[in-house]
């Protein structure tokens, strides 16, 4: 397959995606799409090498459907990346914090940025994207109007940030997976996680036998997540991240008990751990 030297995100350019594509790659041309389908298909179809996605949020818990979505999507997790969300309000080159009367943003943002924008008086209005909005601004030029969105966005489009870290906590972040058609098993770090996906047998608490064998093995499990699969309220699947390698002597034993257990099981990848995790 002829190398793009490029990597999907879902999102216009500014985005939180991109972002992270930048922290994760910055070699790399980032490819704006509309949605995480899209994502997955700029590399299925060779438009992109690498596919950047939004797996959970600390606030506000998983992202939807993403779950769903990286099973079956013939990729394989290559990184991970912790991007914290830093709001910067911004506004037309120029224009300061009092000419502001009303910003734009994505729904999810303007919670989170309540008080500055209470604290001043400033409206808000919901929109599609934030860093979408930073580009709309940039071409419409409405007067008295700001955007909250990453620096990245004002940058990109030329607007004045008016005011940086205006969240009202600061601990909110997103995680990404960087993900790739072909798995990289190799040991890249001394923290190593490793993800994957099972669907548990039909016996009797067949969920705490599975368990059972990484908590006798001494491997931490950091994530376990369930949704149901195929439209049945019966069959459920199981999302999992685990610290360690599956080379590693006590992650082996624990996934060779999760075998008698499980009908289907399917790592999704292994891969270092980001250091802001910690």
């Amino acid at each position: 397959m002829t190398k793009t030297n490029c990597i999907a995100f879902q999102g216009v350019l500014g985005a939180y995606g991109h972002e992270a594509c930048a922290l994760s790659r910055p070699d790399m041309q980032p490819l704006p799409c509309d949605t995480f389908e899209e994502v997955i298909d700029a590399v299925r179809d060779g438009r992109a090498d690498m596919a950047m996605l939004p797996v959970e949020n600390s606030t506000y818990g998983r992202v939807a459907d993403i779950h769903r979505l990286l099973p079956q999507s013939g990729l394989y997790i290559m990184d991970e990346v912790f991007v914290r969300v830093r709001i910067a309000l911004m506004g037309l080159p120029g224009s300061t914090l009092a000419d502001i009367a009303k910003v734009r943003a994505h729904l999810v943002l303007i919670p989170q940025a309540k008080t500055f924008l209470k604290a001043h008086g400033i409206a808000a209005e919901a929109a599609a994207d934030s860093a979408g909005a930073a580009e709309e601004l940039a071409q419409h030029r409405t007067k008295g109007e700001g955007v909250l969105a990453s620096e990245l966005a004002a940058q990109i489009y030329g607007l004045d940030v008016l005011a940086r870290d205006i969240e009202d906590h600061g601990h909110n972040t997103t995680r990404f997976l960087l993900m790739a058609p072909q798995m990289n098993r190799a040991r890249r770090s001394d923290h190593m996680m490793t993800t994957f996906v099972f669907q548990v047998r039909n016996i009797p608490a067949a969920l705490y036998k599975a368990m059972g064998g990484f908590a006798t093995n001494g491997v931490n499990m950091t994530k376990l997540e369930s949704y149901m699969v195929g439209g049945s309220f019966t069959a459920t699947q199981f999302y999992a991240d685990i610290e360690g390698h599956p080379d590693d002597a006590n992650v082996q034993l624990a996934l060779d008990e999760l075998g008698y257990f499980t009908s289907e099981m399917k790592i999704l990848g292994t891969y270092p751990a980001d250091p802001r995790r910690f």
